[in-house]
């Protein structure tokens, strides 16, 4: 008789065969993202077990967390990073286990680069996976502990901090299940579910870019105050000789 021993944390969870199933996709999407996105600094915010920057060319990449082996140890929702010095920014499921989400999003737009670039992974209440949460089936267990957030108002809370969403899409359209065998026969289903129900899967992909509204310069219009002419001399027209210019002359001032 086998003991099946419940992940405490997200991590342990990603070391199951649903979680490696997630973690597989989740990668190769960050992976194509992150190779275009160049800058000085780059951030990934939770899940230091996993390298999200792995494809990135950005030369300085920090792992942030709470607690484990980490580069920088600090809470999410009040970031030890200067405002403004961040080019890349990844999140990975941070959202749902936290008891200050917009905080954290708030945090994220601080300290992004004016067109800096950020990657939030989250999952989907609006699937299999949200009803199976919604079922209240494991509550104390992940990923099932934590509180889903929609996508339209995760949408809100950025559009409010101007993170205008660039790109999105959504993954993982198999049903939870934690059978390795299962998951491999319905594979199918992630092109299926990609082409019929595109806002039905697990998880959903946001790639976010902090735009700054710039101020318009208004420029005098030079065109309509031109620099007044001087008016020309009247200069009389000399038609043949010295004779000929003289009489033009006389006959001017004949009455």
């Amino acid at each position: 008789m086998s003991i099946t021993i419940q992940p405490q944390t997200l991590a342990s969870w990603f070391a199951s065969p649903l979680g490696r199933y997630l973690l597989e996709r989740e990668l190769r999407f960050v992976d194509q993202s992150v190779a275009d996105v160049f800058g000085y600094n780059a951030l990934q915010l939770g899940l230091p077990e996993h390298d999200f920057l792995r494809s990135s060319r950005i030369s300085f990449r920090c792992r942030l967390a709470s607690e484990g082996d980490v580069d920088l140890r600090a809470n999410f929702y009040d970031l030890p990073i200067a405002s403004n010095s961040v080019d890349l920014l990844v999140m990975p499921h941070v959202l749902e286990f936290s008891i200050h989400p917009h905080q954290i999003v708030r945090e994220v737009g601080r300290v992004l680069m004016p067109e800096g670039h950020a990657l939030i992974i989250g999952f989907n209440p609006r699937s299999l996976w949200g009803l199976w949460n919604l079922l209240g089936r494991s509550r104390d267990v992940y990923p099932w502990c934590g509180k889903f957030i929609a996508l339209p108002r995760l949408k809100d809370w950025l559009a409010l901090l101007e993170l205008e969403v660039d790109a999105g899409r959504m993954g993982c359209y198999v049903p939870p299940c934690t059978r390795e065998q299962w998951l491999h026969r319905l594979r199918f289903m992630e092109a299926a579910g990609d082409r019929w129900w595109p806002i039905g899967g697990g998880i959903y992909y946001l790639h976010v870019i902090k735009r700054l509204r710039g101020m318009r310069i208004i420029q005098p219009r030079w065109r309509e105050h031109h620099a007044r002419r001087r008016s020309l001399a009247i200069v009389p027209k000399r038609v043949g000789g010295n004779d000929d210019a003289v009489a033009a002359r006389n006959s001017d001032r004949t009455p």
